[in-house]
């Protein structure tokens, strides 16, 4: 079930105090940049989509230029991201209807929009989900939103949130409306620094767990 505002609060604290409170984050304003390197993140650790984006830019310095190359050479410059015929192919392809309905590769008129539809624009783009649209409008314009990953999708399932066959969508409003706008950001980074390191998607640490006492799975030997 749902949490209270009480219990999120508390595992927010409880995880602050294991892993350390995240520093703080200021929107990037650039939600190209954002919107991109999330696609190149899916399936890859942060390490490898980082450097495949880097690379991109440098070898195509405008959105125009990557939308101009041969797949063939996008997808030579994002090797390191892994996936990459798939991912240059989806990078094209959401470039593309970017500039069909803008008139030009440029996010910057969303920003004037409320959240729900600027997320309704970005999950009707080819191939974009709830993770990638909400990381677009967390990193890039600070809207009080929070991506949702395996990590954290398998964490608040196993604390009983929500149910074992619910969505990620699901994992999101079971967080956003019991934390302030401020700390979602930590929210997010805390859950994936846990289930990196103790909620294993395989043998979970629940011995170690600082929020153990919160969790029905751990009272099942982290099965779930």
């Amino acid at each position: 079930m749902p949490p209270t505002r009480k219990t999120t609060q508390t595992v927010y604290e409880k995880l602050a105090a294991h892993y350390g409170r995240p520093a703080a984050t200021h929107p990037s304003g650039h939600p190209m940049n954002v919107l991109v390197e999330t696609i190149l993140s899916q399936h890859t650790s942060d390490k490898n989509s980082h450097r495949a984006f880097v690379q991109l830019r440098k070898q195509f310095p405008s959105w125009q230029q990557v939308l101009d190359a041969p797949t063939k050479a996008v997808e030579e410059a994002i090797r390191s991201g892994g996936l990459a015929k798939q991912k240059s192919a989806r990078i094209q392809q959401v470039l593309r209807e970017i500039r069909a309905r803008e008139g030009r590769i440029s996010l910057a008129r969303l920003r004037r929009l409320d959240t729900k539809e600027i997320y309704d624009y970005l999950t009707a783009l080819p191939g974009i989900g709830d993770k990638t649209a909400c990381c677009v409008l967390l990193f890039a314009w600070g809207r009080a939103v929070m991506p949702v990953d395996t990590h954290i999708h398998r964490i608040i399932k196993r604390l009983g949130w929500i149910p074992q066959q619910a969505p990620p969508e699901a994992a999101r409003a079971a967080v956003e409306s019991r934390l302030p706008m401020e700390s979602l950001y930590h929210m997010h980074v805390l859950l994936i620094a846990h289930g990196r390191e103790t909620c294993k998607a395989q043998r979970p640490q629940c011995g170690i767990c600082p929020i153990r006492r919160h969790c029905p799975s751990s009272r099942m030997g982290g099965t779930r």
